[in-house]
């Protein structure tokens, strides 16, 4: 199939992205620990371990690695920003650091005191938070390797009277798919022969499954259950459902654009400010006094104290706090821009089907003319021996350790079953195969109406013509799904529900959570698209769980993912609800909102640490290890800030 060999499932850059900075981190640690030993042996406590000079090449051969090597992207970076005016975190970093270092050399000609170690102990904190970042981001695009791993591997064709496996590569438009019960369908197709029940949750998201007949469509990727299936092929390739929803994840994907960082916007215009002002004070030192080496010294303590390592933490130390205590609620951040995102979101649209609802059907109204007991009995009876998820609701609900013998038992196709038990024909299904079967339904109507106008699914329970009772089923919604919306509405978002399903069920699962807004009928393509119309109005946060709700999770500024969901829905997700609960939802929302808050602290006490530590430094008040000393610090105090967090109840 064309758009299997379209994408290649292999690792996405994120990962690989994640490892290098893992390593790097690791072996920056390494080479500058035996530094910081010796620095903090030798000029604090006046324990020489190493006689110089060999001490200063010691640390220049233990430095080079650390800031050439594992060091390099950011160094690289950092003077290209400097030659095409385009200035980063990392131009403070590159400059900083090579001048400390290149201190170490001019140290053996007696001009400058030796500042290399400081260089490593930069870099080493810089790539301590680039890995913390690059964590905290998560891995993008691996629900496209999950879409792929969907698809069936092989295809069983008919060719005249034979069964032909072939690889799913091969099969072509007009082959006859055999399809048995519990296999996956292999690529879209029309149903020629056979009748079954496919059971669609996996593309859909909806829990009940479909009943197919001669003349339905199938889509690849399900699951056919109890019916053996003859189906035509019509699409492959890049012209199947499945492949079209890959492709609008990664459409979705590639126009989403995180909000650019506070700390980025700051640091365009704060490096500039800080290299001229560094430049500034080694002149102005120079030509006063006269001394290069005080001069230099002076210099670099300016770039030292300015080096925004508690600036590069204040965000992913936050980030990885208020994770940490997410994750203990079950609640998992995938993409850390969803927690700046957040506390801009004016609008909730959710999905109905295992997000509201808890996904499968259960008996939820009885009207029995007989006992309830025995009227469970004989509807469990029967409905034992189907495999459609309506008639486990009810086998469930029966509980019961035996079931009466039934023979002449007949699946009814989109209407019931029948059998006998017995002498007693029994006859359970809808409306229609009541009236197949000329059984007057007159005294149980109300009851019909009434359950069928709460979106309920109804099954009429009849004995020898004469009607015993009927059971409603339905997708019940969660527990704790209204006390969230409620609590939502109180905090002042917008909920809308979207859902694939009909009206009136849809308006039924809506008054039921306390949403007014719903969007019904919806296909599973058509799902993005709403989202971006809502998103005309305001961020939006889209909360879902089937593969169908993948675009949209990408396509909204913020997607929550249902843990309980689909692992598609899951990878799309900026947000995952490990334990499925709407509340948990709530409490994303609150957590993300107390991040963002403690971030923007971080990045006050970095920046007001910078306003007070700065002058000091071109007054010639700060040395620079007592410089690096006051940066360690700060990193130290953004860190204690950050874990603060865990004090904040959710």
């Amino acid at each position: 199939m064309k758009s299997r060999g379209e994408h290649d499932p292999v690792s996405p850059p994120e990962d690989s992205e994640i490892r290098s900075w893992k390593w790097r981190l690791i072996l920056s640690w390494i080479f500058t620990i035996p530094i910081a030993a010796l620095m903090i042996f030798e000029r604090i406590f006046d324990i020489v371990l190493i006689d110089m000079p060999y001490s200063v090449i010691v640390i220049l051969a233990l430095g080079f690695p650390v800031v050439f090597i594992f060091g390099w992207e950011t160094i690289r970076g950092g003077l290209r920003g400097l030659f095409t005016a385009y200035f980063n975190m990392d131009s403070l970093i590159a400059l900083g650091t090579i001048i400390a270092y290149v201190t170490g050399l001019f140290s053996f000609s007696g001009l400058v005191q030796d500042y290399s170690g400081v260089a490593a102990m930069i870099m080493a904190f810089f790539t301590t938070g680039k890995y913390v970042e690059a964590k905290a981001r998560g891995r993008a695009s691996q629900e496209i390797r999950k879409l792929l791993e969907l698809g069936a591997k092989k295809c069983t064709i008919l060719r005249g009277n034979k069964e032909v496996e072939i690889p799913i590569e091969e099969v072509k438009v007009g082959d006859l798919m055999l399809i048995k019960p519990g296999e996956k369908i292999p690529t879209d197709g029309i149903v020629v022969k056979g009748e079954s029940s496919v059971d669609e949750s996996m593309v859909t998201g909806e829990s009940l499954p479909i009943d197919k007949m001669k003349g339905h469509t199938v889509i690849g990727a399900t699951i056919n259950q109890d019916g053996t299936l003859v189906v035509k092929v019509t699409k492959v390739g890049s012209e199947t459902f499945l492949a079209h929803i890959i492709q609008l994840v990664e459409e979705a994907q590639g126009t989403k654009v995180p909000i650019q960082k506070l700390a980025d916007k700051i640091t365009s215009v704060f490096v500039p400010i800080i290299l001229a002002l560094a430049v500034l004070t080694f002149l102005n030192w120079w030509l006063l006094s006269g001394d290069l080496s005080r001069a230099i010294g002076v210099g670099v303590s300016v770039l030292v104290i300015a080096c925004p390592c508690a600036l590069g933490l204040a965000t992913p130390t936050a980030l990885m706090v208020g994770s940490g205590m997410g994750a203990k609620r079950g609640i998992l951040f995938r993409k850390g821009e969803a927690i700046q995102t957040m506390k801009e979101v004016k609008t909730i649209i959710f999905d109905k089907t295992g997000t509201i609802t808890q996904g499968k059907p259960q008996v939820t109204n009885i009207k029995s003319f007989i006992s309830e007991k025995s009227l469970l009995e004989i509807a469990a009876s029967l409905e034992h021996l189907s495999e459609h998820p309506i008639a486990r609701a009810i086998v469930n609900r029966a509980a019961l350790r035996r079931f009466a013998n039934v023979t002449s038992f007949k699946i009814l196709r989109g209407r019931g079953v029948e059998g006998k038990i017995g002498r007693n024909a029994i006859v359970i299904g809808n409306r229609l195969l009541m009236k197949e079967r000329k059984i007057n339904i007159s005294k149980i109507i109300p009851f019909l109406e009434i359950c069928e106008g709460e979106g309920k699914t109804t099954l009429i329970v009849a004995r020898d013509k004469k009607v015993l009772g009927a059971i409603a089923v339905a997708d019940a919604i969660k527990e704790d799904s209204q006390q969230a919306i409620n609590f939502l509405h109180q905090q002042g978002y917008r909920t809308v529900m979207i859902t694939g399903d009909n009206e009136k069920t849809a308006r039924a699962i809506a008054r039921q959570a306390g949403i007014t807004e719903v969007i019904a009928n919806v296909l599973p393509e058509e799902k993005a698209k709403k989202v971006e119309e809502l998103q005309k109005h305001g961020m939006v946060a889209f909360i879902g769980d089937g593969i169908n709700d993948a675009p949209a999770l990408k396509q909204s500024n913020v997607g929550i993912a249902m843990g309980t969901g689909t692992d598609i829905a899951i990878e799309a997700g900026d947000i995952v609800l490990a334990r499925g609960s709407l509340m948990g939802a709530v409490q994303s929302i609150a957590l993300s909102k107390a991040i963002f808050v403690k971030i923007k602290q971080n990045l006050f006490w970095a920046f007001a640490y910078n306003t007070v530590a700065i002058p000091l430094a071109v007054a010639g008040l700060l040395h620079p290890i007592i410089a690096e000393i006051a940066m360690a610090l700060s990193s130290i105090s953004v860190v204690s800030n950050a874990n603060l967090l865990r004090r904040k109840m959710i």
